[in-house]
């Protein structure tokens, strides 16, 4: 690379490659989201079935504690890791509380 223009180009390639492989890492977790939520739905419907709560607080936490451990094993800030499943808790309680026809409870959670 004997110019700036040159480096520029290499520098750009390279943030083109590392863009498009974020984009499809991105695609893949959204798919992956949206396979835990088919899974989380049909939990969702069996408890309104049988009219179990919508929340298990302790799976829940076995939950977090799987996800934190995983995050660390993968050099991922495990407080973030809880953060994201806590978010997606939030939604598979707001799933099953729709099909169980109730308003969520305030404070209550749903691992699955």
């Amino acid at each position: 690379m004997n110019s700036s223009t040159d480096l520029d180009e290499s520098v750009s390639a390279e943030l083109s490659a590392l863009r498009d492989s974020i984009d499809n890492i991105d695609a893949a977790v959204v798919h992956m989201l949206a396979e835990r939520f088919k899974c989380t739905q049909k939990v969702g419907r069996l408890k309104a079935e049988h009219a179990l709560p919508a929340a298990d607080p302790a799976r829940e936490a076995r939950q977090i504690a799987r996800l934190r451990q995983l995050a660390e094993n993968a050099k991922l800030d495990p407080a973030f890791a809880e953060k994201l499943l806590n978010f997606v808790i939030a939604e598979v309680i707001r799933h099953h509380e729709t099909l169980a026809g109730r308003r969520p409870a305030a404070g209550e959670g749903g691992a699955g």
